[in-house]
């Protein structure tokens, strides 16, 4: 059956598709030879919520060129799939769904019946980007497809089959780590989501320049003191000098002003030398309890900036709180965990006065500072912002704000009139957000899970410095070297419901100080100490144990109590759900002893810690999980450690790292021998792609429209190591038409009955033309190779288009025609086997970049015993070359593009025929027309050729190796209005030109410009440059024509 007369991607997609799925051709280990090396890529997994992006076709098309060259290679290979289980993501997507389908909320329903809720939502649509990699020809093995919560409780294995249990493997690391003290539990600074009311990571969160506003107030000196406040010149000279009272500071957020524990000014600043070391007042709350707090000194204030004093709140801010920490600085937490002002502990009067005592210089921890409420009591309980409103008012009321000389025109007589207004600059602010919930986000002070980067993150540094995982490009190095040399402890857990549950159970701590022999019989029997016990309950502190299961700990919580005098000791342990659940059952068993004095009846009740660990941490296992440890897997023997990893650069501490951490500290291996890090897909302005701009491109429309494969040969073309990622839908319709080139140079291979021959030797072709093809084919193949080995997927696809289109479409088949319609039947023959073999070769080199369409022809050309996905890559390299036929026809081919660029400039009608003069000409380049002249005038459109010793004056030379070309061109076109036009567009071109130079050379456009615009300008001078040059070199032709 004859082929079609276009690929029709949309129909043909799905079936090839199918094809590979039913062949198993993607399994790992398929198409192995045997005793071949393995070769091994985890994808980064995409979040289960997720849908197929630009980023994600770019990433995941530059893996499977690998990983297709490799198997065609023979190679063991493996492409492990997965999804990561994204606990924020998940959850918010849950409880909308929860919310939109009339369903009882998360709080309602309580965690296990949520998290059934959540497994169902997973395998409904947990599979969706599996399916759209699917469409995009990822060629992972499928059949593996892992998943970072595979095994946890409630795994229903919907969508993840064949996973390794990775919920285990994450708990035991979990374990072992904890029992190493690598991680620990404390108390530090973490970005907090007041919506989801749970830390995020610094890549959760967004920062965005909003509207702001910075105000000025004065923090009075401690007892009316003064001083004399100078500013001076670059020269010393005073240009301001006031005796004051206070100190000045300025602050976007004056809500924390109630936390503050101190002013800090830079040592060098000399405007406040005579105070540094005094107490000044906070100008907010009730006069009677007002905090004095010290003024210090740090390098941290800038003295250009603002005041150039600096209101330390260190447990709201993080420079602050890096501040707090060096000069010991008590650290106030203002605000409950969605956001609102405390509303919780004593008074704040009681609160205020120990504040006080610290500030004068008593001893505190930082436990007691933690339940100190300093917020006011009108203010407890109010949503942040709205507090912040109200401190404004109550200092401006009090006249403590600074105040400035404002001038404005009366409305009704149009005169300037100054007034004294408080201090309030409005400028643009950097305002972090939460990525999911859009609500502000709040540096806060509180318990977290955390792993002690700095015990782990030597042999990390050590495995990039001395090359056993290298990363492309050098640039990543630096930047992953200046990450890991400056390393803070790492917050892993996270206050969610949906995730891997952290494996430590807690219980009141039951050990006491002597009892009192109640009774005063002269002894203290175990009612007695029931008693004394169960009055203490509400002051018990915690004691917790970490192990993989409640069965794992529960024993050593009866080792805590083994001092507690019997039958106290011997209580049953339980798991409870909470501390108030584990409190009241503590306090029935013991009221109930002291009744009964039965001590079958004691319990001991624990409860699990309700946070989860953060994914970045589960996935930070996902090379090592995925294969199984910690059983020792023969796929863990084989695969690992792994060959690439391909990722995006924005990511490179947040998981590459955290994976060298992560494996070096638990198996001793580094995960990966080769990072390959590249930037973000931006638009075809180098804009990044967002909703609200407008320019984000759907990568499954982009396949709807133009196949999976022209999608994916763009993603190739643009992959330069380090460079912008710029995507313009231009670009992927002209891939689509490329490969419509290749399907019709197979068309025409097949309606010439050009096969594929079976024992076909390259090397024993004969004539000029097919000697020349096979060396082309040859030296592309070498090409290819080198570009891929070397991750330049861009110079590998460059090479490929050249090759395809330019050698093989523009070139071989004109110049196949005349052989293939030769005479001579052994010359037919051998170009039909060669085009067959050509053909053949740019579908084997072709197909990792654009699979579904050779895949199809493939198997449209010939009957094959196997698919093109487990084709052997070719081996042939140079060797191929005849050069004496690379000299001739690559001269044919250069007189053939001067001719038609001469005629282009000129605008010679295209189909015109025209006369050409040969001046001189070698014995080599004489031959090489004689031998082609049939074909140059007809692919050229010459109509004769004369031998002339003198060109005649009117003529356009062409020099060519050997030989010296002219074509008569003064009577064929009007040279005036040709030179007329050339020298308009020129002047036009000129003026475009110097506008963007002098845009160029503008330090305020270079300095304040955004990068794109900055970008795009270069962009179009060089665009402008290049056809200029062009016109140029066809108005200096024009002169040739006198």
């Amino acid at each position: 059956m004859a082929m079609e007369k276009t690929f029709n991607a949309a129909a043909a997609e799905p079936r090839i598709s199918k094809k590979w799925e039913e062949a198993h051709a993607f399994r790992a280990g398929a198409n192995a030879r045997p005793g071949a090396g393995s070769f091994t890529i985890m994808i980064p997994p995409p979040n289960v919520t997720g849908a197929l992006h630009v980023g994600h076709a770019f990433n995941n098309t530059l893996q499977d060129i690998l990983v297709r060259w490799h198997r065609m290679r023979g190679f063991d290979t493996l492409w492990q799939p997965g999804q990561d289980h994204a606990g924020i993501a998940t959850q918010l997507q849950v409880e909308k769904m929860l919310a939109a389908t009339g369903q009882p909320s998360r709080r309602e329903l309580g965690r296990a019946a949520f998290l059934a809720k959540v497994w169902e939502w997973k395998a409904e649509y947990g599979g969706t980007i599996v399916e759209q990699l699917k469409r995009l020809g990822a060629s992972c093995d499928w059949e593996r497809n892992a998943f970072t919560m595979a095994g946890a409780p409630g795994d229903p294995r919907t969508g993840h089959e064949n996973s390794a249990n990775f919920h285990d493997a994450v708990i035991k690391v979990f374990v072992d780590m904890y029992h190493k003290g690598l991680i620990y539990r404390g108390k530090r600074l973490v970005n907090w989501d007041p919506h989801f009311e749970t830390a995020i990571s610094d890549l959760e969160v967004e920062n965005i320049e909003v509207a702001g506003h910075m105000w000025h107030f004065k923090y009075p000196l401690a007892g009316g003191e003064t001083y004399t406040y100078v500013e001076k010149d670059a020269d010393g000279n005073v240009t301001f000098e006031e005796e004051r009272d206070y100190i000045s500071i300025a602050t976007t957020r004056p809500e924390t002003m109630l936390g503050d524990g101190a002013v800090a000014v830079h040592p060098s600043d000399e405007r406040y030398a005579p105070i540094v070391g005094k107490l000044c007042e906070i100008p907010v709350g009730p006069k009677e309890h007002r905090r004095f707090i010290p003024i210090i000194t740090d390098d941290y204030p800038d003295p250009d900036f603002g005041s150039g004093a600096v209101k330390i709140t260190g447990a709201h801010d993080f420079n602050d709180y890096a501040v707090a920490q060096r000069g010991g600085i008590p650290l106030y937490r203002l605000m409950d965990s969605a956001g609102r002002m405390r509303a919780d502990g004593l008074s704040y009067g009681e609160c205020a006065n120990r504040a006080q005592e610290i500030a004068a210089g008593a001893a505190f921890t930082g436990e007691e500072v933690d339940t100190l409420n300093l917020v006011p009591d009108d203010l407890r309980g109010l949503d942040r912002f709205e507090a912040r409103e109200k401190v404004i008012d109550q200092i401006t009321a009090e006249g403590l704000a600074v105040m400035h000389v404002v001038t404005r025109v009366d409305a009704e007589t149009g005169e300037q009139v100054e007034s004294l207004e408080p201090l309030v600059e409005d400028k643009p602010i950097m305002q972090p957000f939460g990525d999911r919930s859009k609500v502000v986000v709040e540096p806060m002070l509180t318990d977290q899970w955390f792993v002690d980067a700095e015990k782990v993150v030597g042999p990390a540094l050590e495995a990039v410095r001395d090359g056993r995982t290298k990363i492309i490009p050098e640039a990543g190095e630096k930047t992953y070297y200046h990450w890991l040399e400056n390393i803070e402890p790492w917050c892993i857990s996270r206050q969610l419901w949906w995730g891997h549950r952290i494996p430590v159970w807690y219980g009141l701590d039951l050990s006491y100080e002597k009892p009192v022999d109640r009774d005063r019989d002269g002894e203290i029997d175990p009612v007695e100490i029931a008693r004394m016990l169960l009055d203490g309950i509400v002051h018990m502190g915690e004691v917790h144990h970490c192990g993989a299961s409640f069965e794992a700990v529960k024993d050593r919580f009866l080792d805590d109590n083994a001092d507690t005098p019997a039958p106290i000791a011997h209580a049953r342990v339980t798991e409870v759900a909470d501390k108030k659940a584990a409190e009241e059952m503590l306090a029935e068993t013991l009221a109930r002893y002291a009744i009964d004095q039965d001590p079958t009846k004691l319990v001991y009740p624990v409860w699990r810690d309700p946070d989860v660990l953060d994914t970045w941490f589960s996935s930070g296992l996902w090379p090592i999980g995925t294969l199984g440890w910690p059983e020792e897997t023969d796929e863990l023997e084989k695969y690992f450690p792994t060959d690439v990893l391909i990722t995006g650069f924005d990511i490179l501490f947040f998981w590459v790292a955290r994976m060298m951490m992560m494996q070096l500290a638990v198996v001793g291996e580094v995960p990966f021998h080769t990072v390959y890090l590249h930037q973000l897909v931006r638009d075809e302005k180098g804009k990044k792609m967002s909703k609200t701009t407008g320019n984000v491109i759907d990568p499954l429309e982009i396949i709807d429209e133009y196949g999976a494969d022209a999608l994916r040969f763009t993603s190739a073309s643009m992959a330069a190591i380090g460079g912008v990622l710029k995507l313009s839908e231009e670009r992927i319709k002209g891939y689509r038409n490329f490969g419509t080139k290749l399907w019709n140079a197979a068309r025409f291979a097949e309606m010439n009955a050009c096969h594929p021959v079976e024992g076909f030797d390259p090397k024993a072709v004969s004539a000029t033309v097919n000697k020349w093809i096979v060396g082309e084919t040859g030296r592309v193949r070498e090409a290819v190779d080198e570009a891929i080995a070397a991750y330049r997927f861009n110079d590998a696809a460059h090479a490929l288009y050249a090759f395809t289109w330019g050698k093989v479409c523009d070139w071989y088949v004109e110049f196949s025609k005349p052989l293939l319609a030769s005479d001579d039947s052994a010359i037919a023959a051998e170009t039909r086997a060669t085009m067959g073999w050509v053909i053949d070769q740019c579908l084997v080199l072709l197909h990792p970049f654009m699979p579904f369409i050779t895949e199809e022809l493939w198997g449209e050309i010939a009957k094959r015993d196997r698919l093109l996905a487990h084709a052997d890559w070719p081996g042939y390299g140079a060797g191929l070359l005849d050069p004496a036929a690379d000299r001739e026809i690559n001269w044919v081919i250069r007189l053939i593009e001067d001719i038609r660029s001469a005629r282009a400039q000129m605008h010679v009608p295209a189909g015109l025929k025209i006369p050409m003069i040969r001046a001189e000409s070698d014995a080599a380049a004489r031959a090489a027309w004689e031998t082609n002249a049939a074909l140059i005038q007809r692919m050229a459109r010459i109509d004769s050729l004369t031998d002339m010793a003198v060109l005649p004056k009117g003529c356009i030379t062409l020099p060519v190796e050997g030989a010296t070309f002219a074509l008569p061109l003064a009577d064929i076109i009007d040279v005036a209005e040709e030179k007329a036009r050339l020298e308009k567009s020129l002047a036009k071109l000129g003026k475009e030109i110097k506008g963007l130079e002098g845009r160029l050379k503008n330090p305020k456009f270079a300095e304040n410009a955004p990068e794109e615009v900055v970008e795009e300008a270069r962009s179009n001078l060089a665009q402008r440059e290049g056809e200029a040059g062009k016109l140029s070199e066809a108005l200096a032709r024009l002169a040739e024509l006198g």
